[in-house]
């Protein structure tokens, strides 16, 4: 298992769980972040942080801090 700021641009990956609380668990949960939903990372910003992730259709830009709570499990990995 893997947190979601691990995973590379144009890695695929499914949402496993989220281990974050509070007001930042209701947004990442209204983002769409619920167990079994497919994110893709679509890039990083020049200083790598934040990143943009697709998630069921929609772009977001997620900081590394927010990102490192959602726990996720790798679909498919770009070569390095």
């Amino acid at each position: 298992m893997l947190r979601l700021s691990e995973i590379a641009p144009g890695g695929v990956c499914r949402v496993a769980g989220l281990e974050t609380r509070g007001a930042m668990r209701r947004r990442l949960l209204e983002l769409g972040l619920v167990e079994g939903t497919k994110v893709e990372c679509l890039g990083r910003s020049p200083l790598g942080d934040p990143s943009a992730y697709e998630i069921r259709g929609t772009v977001i830009a997620l900081r590394r801090r927010d990102s490192a709570g959602v726990l996720v499990r790798a679909e498919e990995m770009p070569w390095d």
